[in-house]
């Protein structure tokens, strides 16, 4: 059922020029935007809008800390993955799995665990149509 959603939610996205950004920072992910789409739905009161990335991830390498401004809901399409998001422990998803994110949570852990082979995912992000980036770096803490 949620690889279904995630096929239909990427078949029906289309590019829109939303001029949206995934990252506004450098790291080891390199990120795509395939998609954005707006939706009628409402999130908080505020029109939204879907954005599709696709995130690959070579061995050993990892992004920096960041939150969503909404609801991600995440497949891993190839190797493997790690998430961490607040105080939870980390945990490592693999090729054909399925995570969600809430919004606004830490994403601080998101890494190619591997020594060989890369990490692609693709995300859906479901978020306000004011927002300028999918993915909002963590201040870093001085």
């Amino acid at each position: 059922m949620t690889r279904s959603l995630m096929m239909l939610a990427m078949g029906v996205a289309i590019w829109t020029g939303a001029g949206i950004e995934a990252h506004g920072h450098e790291d080891g992910e390199q990120v795509k935007v395939l998609s954005v789409h707006n939706v009628k739905e409402k999130l908080d009161g505020k029109d939204a809008a879907v954005t599709v990335v696709e995130v690959i991830i070579e061995p050993g390498k990892a992004g920096l800390s960041h939150r969503h401004p909404g609801s991600a809901v995440v497949y891993v399409m190839e190797g493997e993955y790690e998430l961490g998001i607040d105080d939870q422990p980390t945990k490592i998803y693999k090729a054909g799995e399925t995570f969600c994110e809430p919004a606004g949570v830490l994403h601080r852990v998101s890494k190619n665990p591997a020594a060989k082979g890369r990490t692609r995912l693709i995300a859906v992000v479901l978020h306000p149509r004011d927002a300028k980036q999918v993915a909002v770096p963590e201040p870093t803490k001085k």
